[in-house]
């Protein structure tokens, strides 16, 4: 049944029940029982009336009962119904406004250093565990190096024609010489030229098969497991995750569900992979235990955005996460204006 047709069943009784159900699990994470509902609903009715409709809501899939005697908790059903249908947003209060404004300083710090800033503000304030996805650095490349750190370690160093420069450490094929380096970063330096790291990577693959008997056996394994690095494993180092042991503050009950969200937390790349699907719309998404796979098991819910650049592409994303029972109604529209905020930053577009 479709959401509309859901609330088109509920009169203003059980709308009113619904509501006040869903309200103080969000706001307590306790199941409301019918006593509970007769002190607080607007029109005088009898605990027993109350009952009859939190069993109806439940027959619609609104409600669970945790057991037989106790109250009433929404479903996930209920609360997207809730999220989409009844709930009222509130708007940014001004403290947390200056506390997300405050992260941008009297300094110009790097990209890198503003949305840890953010990251961190964002988390503060709502109590969750902030997500924000770094934008894709697009410059074309100018400079390519292998630098040997042991037997069983290496860095890889990219410079940009803008002068941006990235490095990561990583483990080589067994076997590496400074001569199989040099020639690994000599192909590459000749492959890059005038190409971002995107456009060289769907280049290289055909190259070297097709070069491959120009390069050293232990080049050519080196120039695969090198640029692999910015391929999907890559994109752990353009995610930023704070806020961690606010996860913890929820009731004990909830602690091995904790420790799965901690897993998946660590999983870098496939939050990456699914932040940068959040790309291919604006506005705020919310995402509620099961509807977003990867933090089904911990039944967590995220509230993600994405933010934009000078030529209004989406090029990151921000976002909180944390149990379902989020003030969605708060954390919604500080989400949506932090993403406003970084990309008028980034842009260019201050105030």
């Amino acid at each position: 049944m479709s959401q509309e047709s859901l609330l088109h069943e509920m009169n203003d009784r059980s709308r009113e029940v619904f509501r006040r159900v869903v309200e103080s699990y969000l706001e307590t994470g306790e199941p409301v029982g019918s006593r509970t509902l007769t002190r607080a609903l607007s029109e005088k009715v009898s605990a027993a009336t109350i009952r009859n409709v939190m069993q109806d809501l439940e027959f619609m899939g609104l409600l669970d009962s945790p057991h037989a005697s106790a109250g009433r908790l929404p479903s996930q059903m209920g609360l997207r119904l809730f999220v989409d249908g009844m709930m009222e947003i509130d708007a940014v209060n001004s403290t947390d406004r200056a506390a997300i404004d405050q992260t941008l300083g009297n300094d110009d710090p790097e990209t890198g250093v503003l949305l840890d800033r953010v990251s961190t503000a964002l988390s503060s304030i709502t109590r969750g565990a902030s997500l924000v996805l770094m934008p894709k650095h697009e410059a074309p490349i100018r400079h390519i190096e292998f630098v040997s750190l042991g037997p069983d370690r290496a860095l890889v160093v990219l410079v940009f024609a803008d002068g941006h420069v990235e490095n990561r450490i990583f483990t080589p094929p067994p076997g590496q010489t400074p001569s199989s380096m040099r020639e690994a970063g000599n192909f590459l330096n000749a492959m890059a030229e005038g190409k971002t790291l995107a456009e060289l990577r769907g280049h290289l693959s055909q190259q070297i098969n097709v070069r491959r008997r120009e390069l050293d056996v232990l080049a050519a394994e080196l120039v695969e497991s090198g640029i692999a690095l910015w391929g999907a494993e890559a994109a752990d180092p353009r995610l930023i995750v704070r806020g961690r042991a606010n996860l913890l503050d929820r009731e004990a009950a909830d602690l091995d569900r904790i420790r799965v969200l901690f897993d998946d937390l660590e999983r870098k790349r496939d939050i990456v992979e699914f932040l940068e699907l959040t790309e291919r719309g604006e506005g705020v998404r919310i995402f509620i235990g099961s509807e977003n796979k990867l933090f089904s098991l911990s039944g967590s819910a995220l509230v993600v955005s994405p933010y934009m650049n000078a030529d209004r592409k989406i090029v990151g994303a921000v976002g909180v996460i944390g149990p379902t029972r989020l003030n969605y109604g708060r954390i919604v529209p500080i989400v949506d204006y932090t993403a406003q905020l970084v990309g008028r930053v980034l842009s260019g577009r201050k105030g």
